[in-house]
């Protein structure tokens, strides 16, 4: 049996209090869902910023009615110390996802980047450490490699930052790194490589690539790639975030906590292939797509042209073990992206 495999069927029995910060949002609604349906107490904190109360709605239809009772929301914002306060109140674990991600949007504002992914973590930080929180799981990015040559990427291996953003969560690990010295507060960071699924949001500037082609394709809208397209990444779909962020709050590995790790699947897919993928999954129910190709334009300012992640630490230290690979995601995250996007199908 799995790490992940034990801790699904030992959770349901050992209930617990969590904190999710960014609850409304891509990957904190599916943390959500996943602990509700574990039988655990989750508080929620987000000020929908980016998050959408249609995520909120949507895990509620999602699971039961008695496990949807231990659900508490907070509608607040990480930027306010007293709200950070009253979120960990009682929790056990935190996964703060709370942030505003996205490359070109710190480069367009770096003050707000910085005021909510800096001030807010470190208030996020401070306020569990004060109420005695068991661990601290915090969401990183596979940004903070910045201009680093090597493949595949190596916790321990960085470069010099290419974006505010990637500063930003730079700089989250240094503080949490310091916490933990200075402390004794046990935290751990993931570091996500391009993460997918459901309930992320197609829509604005900032999208994430896979919502925003797959909305594209079935709306009949041009599909740009930045670039010739051989642009890699190694694509993570939700269900292995998921687990990593579980794996890393309950560890009992004392060697696991106050590190960083990759959470990724260790591939590497380019744009092209990306394109492709989602385009041949999508003509099996809309057949007019199989002619499509994509529109090249300029890079985008701030991007690093390959990215591929090395998990061996992960899987050592936590026993992380991701269950899908692009294709697997893909293909299970299609059938919701259709129905969100197409009602009635």
């Amino acid at each position: 049996m799995t790490a992940y495999r034990d801790l699904l069927a030992r959770l349901p029995g050992e209930p617990k209090t969590w904190l999710v910060t960014g609850v409304a949002g891509f990957i904190g609604c599916n943390l959500l869902e996943q602990l509700l349906k574990l039988g655990q107490r989750v508080v929620g904190l987000d000020n929908f910023a980016t998050g959408h109360r249609r995520n909120l709605e949507q895990i509620r239809a999602a699971v039961t009615p008695e496990q949807w009772a231990r659900f508490r929301f907070i509608e607040g914002d990480i930027r306010e110390p007293v709200t950070c306060r009253a979120a960990c109140a009682g929790v056990d674990y935190v996964l703060h996802q709370a942030a505003l991600g996205s490359v070109p949007r710190s480069l367009e504002d770096p003050i707000t980047t910085n005021a909510a992914n800096i001030d807010g973590f470190l208030n996020m930080l401070v306020a569990a450490r004060d109420a005695g929180v068991r661990r601290f799981v915090y969401a990183a990015s596979s940004s903070t490699y910045g201009d680093h040559p090597d493949l595949p990427k190596v916790e321990e291996r960085i470069g010099r930052p290419l974006s505010p953003y990637a500063v930003t969560k730079l700089v989250n690990e240094l503080y949490a790194e310091v916490f933990a010295r200075a402390y004794g507060f046990k935290s751990i960071g993931l570091r996500y490589f391009n993460i997918f699924g459901p309930h992320q949001d197609p829509e604005g500037a900032y999208a994430a690539v896979v919502p925003k082609w797959v909305a594209a394709m079935i709306r009949g809208e041009p599909v740009y790639i930045n670039g010739d397209g051989e642009t890699s990444r190694d694509f993570c779909y939700i269900a292995n975030a998921v687990q990593a962020n579980l794996l890393a709050a309950t560890t009992e590995n004392p060697q696991a906590v106050d590190q960083v790790y990759n959470v990724a699947v260790g591939d590497r897919t380019t744009l092209n292939d990306l394109f492709r993928a989602i385009r041949d999954l999508l003509a099996e129910r809309f057949p007019h797509l199989e002619d499509l190709q994509p529109v090249y334009r300029d890079f985008r300012p701030g991007d690093v042209r390959h990215s591929q992640a090395d998990v061996s630490k992960a899987r050592a230290l936590l026993g992380y073990a991701p269950t899908h690979r692009i294709a697997d995601g893909l293909e299970e995250a299609m059938d919701w992206y259709v129905a969100d996007l197409v009602p009635g199908r």
